[in-house]
């Protein structure tokens, strides 16, 4: 059995999609709904390494104070990003391009369903 852990967001329909497909696959994944306990800085750089992402590629835009605080100037740093995102939990999102640990739909899942 493999140890799955998704970071959920129970809000989103897409987070709830692929944590029921996960269950239909017979996998029980470690939930966290990172909105209420979001990673640590260091986590969340690890995380954004192992999926070989930016960090502005996790950063969410819509519903958030993304405008408000700047964060669409292309000079933000990284590392500006992450300080905004660990202030604004609300700012980080999955990344578009679908890794089970953030919720994304992932075929792999959806064919063992």
């Amino acid at each position: 059995m493999i140890d799955v852990i998704i970071y959920h967001n129970p809000e989103c329909g897409t987070s709830r999609n692929v944590l029921g497909l996960i269950r239909n696959a017979g996998i029980e994944p470690h939930v966290i709904e990172y909105l209420k306990c979001p990673p640590s800085r260091a986590l969340l750089q690890s995380l954004i390494a192992r999926m070989g992402i930016s960090v502005r590629q996790l950063v969410r835009i819509n519903g958030t104070p993304y405008h408000d605080l700047g964060l669409d100037d292309p000079s933000v740093t990284d590392d500006q990003l992450l300080d905004a995102m660990m202030a604004h939990r609300i700012l980080i999102n999955r990344p578009d391009r679908g890794d089970p640990a953030w919720g994304q739909a992932v075929p792999a899942f959806r064919s063992r369903a």
